[in-house]
């Protein structure tokens, strides 16, 4: 297929650039222990200078992987798929969730929400950035809402964020892996100060999985 063939393909979310995917436990937020296959796609524009996997940001330097190839390894592990990034709202998600939604899969999406939601979802972690805020169409969406806790500034945010998002949005404090051991006991007093928080902890990190 000619470069530009594949690009047009991508464009239309037909093709999307891969990164990994990989089958293992659910570390973070409302589904953390449940087993889970990961499709990682390339491509992020949101730039958060403690992103754990800064090498998905730039989106040529992972191969576009046509749809039913990525689809077909995904239904040979398990029934939930988390797709995640670098920012997978980069690219239209609606060619690949209609694939997954008729194998029979539910889909999940990890995303900072700075795109307009695309795609057929059964749950959406919505996990913003200063950055690049979410656009309405996510915060509408969202069934979960992760804020990341880097510094004390972090729960204001987490706070506007929540006013944001909707209603019935569950609401996650995570520290950022780095600040855990500073952001952790804060974040502990924080959610026992304002129950309507949850603590979520990236525990695949404690277990050493992917």
């Amino acid at each position: 297929m000619l470069k530009k063939e594949i690009q047009t393909e991508v464009e239309k979310g037909l093709m999307l650039p891969l990164m990994e995917e990989f089958y293992t436990i659910q570390g973070e937020g409302y589904h953390t222990g449940t087993a889970a296959y990961f499709i990682r796609v390339g491509g992020c524009d949101v730039g958060c200078h403690w992103c754990d996997v800064k090498e998905s940001w730039n989106a040529d330097l992972h191969p576009p992987t046509n749809i039913e190839a990525i689809v077909a390894n995904a239904k040979q592990y398990c029934k939930t798929i988390v797709i995640t990034g670098g920012e997978p709202l980069t690219w239209d998600m609606g060619p690949i969730t209609q694939r997954l939604k008729a194998e029979g899969m539910k889909t999940h999406i990890e995303t900072s929400g700075a795109y307009t939601l695309s795609g057929i979802w059964d749950w959406i972690c919505l996990s913003p950035k200063k950055t690049k805020l979410p656009t309405d169409s996510v915060y509408a969406s969202a069934h979960e809402l992760k804020v990341i806790i880097h510094n004390r500034h972090d729960f204001i945010f987490a706070e506007e964020q929540a006013a944001k998002v909707n209603p019935n949005a569950i609401l996650f404090l995570q520290p950022e892996w780095s600040k855990k051991e500073e952001m952790t006991p804060l974040i502990v007093d924080y959610v026992m100060n304002n129950p309507k928080w949850r603590v979520s902890l990236q525990t695949h990190k404690y277990l050493n999985i992917p």
